[in-house]
């Protein structure tokens, strides 16, 4: 498992936050980024209470971690961290060809405030520098990430099982 190793970044809008690698004791913080994500979606199970959700999502999360961890042995785990407080989590993987954005999540409370964007935009850098492929799958109904990322250059390249789409980022010829 690599890290960032603490690096800073600062938004457009003048926002200052950086990122640090996860550590075992970041765990059910991490597991509560991860059910972030599921919010909207577990709202419609109106048969399981808080407790089953969290069930839910502590187990999705492991098998998801699980999976990138045998997929992207040396992926980047990183936590976002802004006005001292855990905001999301960026999670990277990386090999000879390959730049995947295996996780990127803001939090509620922290998102409109250009943090997504200047993570995004600092693996376009790399992916320009390194003449790396950048590439990232999203849920089909988060029309606000993929909004994103086609602002930010990238494409639908296919749909995956129904539920994600794979897009990736596209060096403008003018660049």
């Amino acid at each position: 498992m690599s890290s960032s190793g603490g690096v800073r970044f600062e938004t457009a809008g003048g926002h200052e936050f950086f990122l640090r690698p996860v550590t075992p004791e970041d765990g059910e913080e991490m597991v509560g980024v991860y059910a972030s994500t599921r919010a909207a979606e577990l709202a419609q199970v109106t048969w399981w209470d808080d407790a089953q959700k969290l069930a839910f999502c502590r187990m999705q999360y492991h098998a998801q971690k699980t999976e990138y961890d045998a997929r992207y042995p040396d992926a980047q785990y990183d936590v976002i961290v802004l006005e001292g407080r855990v905001a999301g989590r960026l999670w990277v993987g990386r090999d000879d060809e390959l730049i995947h954005m295996l996780d990127v999540t803001v939090l509620p409370w922290a998102q409109g405030r250009g943090v997504g964007t200047a993570l995004v935009r600092s693996l376009i850098e790399e992916a320009r520098a390194s003449g790396k492929l950048l590439r990232h799958m999203v849920f089909v109904l988060n029309e606000g990430a993929r909004r994103l990322y086609e602002r930010l250059g990238f494409v639908v390249f296919e749909e995956v099982g129904g539920t994600h789409l794979h897009m990736e980022w596209r060096r403008v010829s003018d660049e």
